[in-house]
């Protein structure tokens, strides 16, 4: 059975939907956990204590320990002081969950600064901010579990949400490259793709499978994630409805022109349909890595 006991959580954006079903299923396994919320709408604006107090009621009634956060993951500040509070009160961090976010939708030629701005330091500087400040306390005690978020309107998009899109695709390369920045430690880092019935999803699902997509239909994976058995790293994962899979980025055979001759546009577009034929793709592994074997095969190296 999978158990977090003497394990410490910090869940951003607890309050409810899918951060309130991570904090309930990590403290009902034995964690101990700092519910973050400030309290707002899905756009931002007035704070308040009420929500992550409420879980934390939730928590402690269950027999479980937990205590609210009310900091905001954009500001340096909060960041920072949500990772002291779970030190300072458990004495150490060992699963942080960037869960926290909100939505402001426009096309992009009708958003206006603030707004860009807002989307921005929530989603993606206040996932690299809590993260940076996790890190320094799991790297040192050489362990540690890091849930990203990133959303399908970052992977293959959506209508009015090219900011939030923007956010959620930079989920991706932060991961990548923590990933490889701490490849030896035993800290993980991990992104989910969740698709819920949630206070910001209202009105954007279809109707004829919304009520089969809980949030605690979620938190599953994610609690997986976050166990001491899990090692996998660096990878994303897609979660809606009791369905979960891996999500990998992939690239077609394509062709390989001599670099060493020159190269027209033509030649690229009397190749397009080799280059985009995706019947034998592979795993992206990055630029370098699919070049050096073609170059080989032609014997330039």
């Amino acid at each position: 059975m999978i158990r977090f006991d003497n394990r410490v959580a910090l869940v951003t954006g607890a309050g409810a939907g899918l951060g309130r079903s991570y904090a309930l299923l990590l403290a009902a396994r034995g964690a101990k956990v700092v519910v973050n919320d400030l309290g707002t709408s899905v756009k931002g604006g007035e704070r308040s204590s009420a929500a992550a107090d409420a879980v934390v009621d939730e928590i402690r009634h269950a027999g479980g320990e937990a205590v609210a956060n009310y900091d905001s993951v954009a500001e340096p500040d909060g960041a920072a002081g949500m990772i002291d509070m779970a030190v300072r009160d458990f004495g150490r961090l060992d699963i942080l969950i960037n869960n926290a976010g909100i939505l402001r939708e426009s096309p992009l030629a009708e958003m206006t600064l603030e707004d860009m701005r807002q989307v921005l330091d929530v989603h993606l500087m206040g996932t690299i901010l809590c993260t940076q400040a996790a890190l320094r306390v799991m790297l040192p005690q050489n362990y540690g579990r890091i849930v990203l978020t990133s959303s399908g309107s970052g992977l293959v998009g959506n209508l009015r949400q090219s900011v939030y899109g923007a956010a959620k695709a930079g989920m991706i390369g932060l991961m990548n490259c923590v990933r490889l920045d701490h490849a030896q430690s035993q800290v993980t880092i991990n992104t989910v793709v969740p698709s819920a019935a949630t206070r910001m999803s209202a009105g954007l699902l279809w109707e004829t499978i919304e009520r089969h997509m809980k949030p605690e239909l979620i938190a599953p994976l994610v609690a997986w994630l976050c166990s001491e058995g899990c090692s996998r790293t660096g990878e994303i994962f897609n979660a809606t409805g009791g369905h979960f899979a891996r999500v990998a980025l992939m690239k077609a055979e394509g062709v390989q022109f001599d670099p060493m001759e020159p190269v027209t546009p033509e030649m690229v577009a009397d190749a397009a349909e080799q280059i985009v034929d995706m019947s034998r793709s592979e795993a992206y592994r990055g630029t370098m890595a699919a070049l050096e074997p073609r170059l080989k095969a032609l014997g330039r190296i």
